[in-house]
């Protein structure tokens, strides 16, 4: 456990006490920000459940505020495939506190590349990652919908 600005940042184990309660507000989270097709909602308890999955979540007063999900699908890179933060909890560092932390936590997986995908108009998350070191690698139109494309982004890491 770590610190986020008056938040605590938490790791959820599959065998957590507490399982339920964090994916259900997790759920509502997901529902109230992402569009019902971007949304992992429905799928969210089967995502979490698949081995090369982690999941942190901000905790202020035992209320999820903020959560960020990877993956590593191979020994090379790791995804970070959401990151999402209440609204009325925005610009107060817990976005920040969660990509810092997912990417020391697929570092330990001594991965070479961390991947992620953003709406190019979502500003704050682009400046965000792009203070990480991400950099574009390219547009995917209709990534998202028909109608709206996202960045392809990743970060490299030097072999040691």
């Amino acid at each position: 456990m770590s610190s986020s600005g008056s938040g605590v940042i938490v790791e959820l184990h599959r065998n957590s006490s507490n399982w339920v309660k964090v994916v259900d507000e997790i759920v509502k989270l997901e529902r109230k920000i992402f569009p019902k097709h971007e949304s992992l909602a429905r799928s969210f308890d089967d995502e979490m459940r698949k081995k090369n999955s982690g999941l942190l979540y901000v905790e202020v007063d035992r209320e999820v505020v903020a959560y960020v999900m990877y993956s590593w699908p191979s020994s090379l890179y790791a995804s970070i495939t959401k990151l999402a933060v209440k609204e009325n909890c925005r610009r107060l560092g817990h976005g920040e506190a969660l990509l810092k932390a997912a990417i020391q936590k697929c570092r330990t997986r001594n991965v070479h590349r961390i991947t992620l995908h953003v709406d190019p108009l979502r500003t704050p998350a682009m400046n965000l990652y792009k203070k990480y070191g991400f950099q574009v690698d390219n547009l995917i139109e209709g990534y998202y919908s028909s109608d709206r494309n996202a960045y392809r982004m990743y970060l490299d890491f030097d072999a040691d």
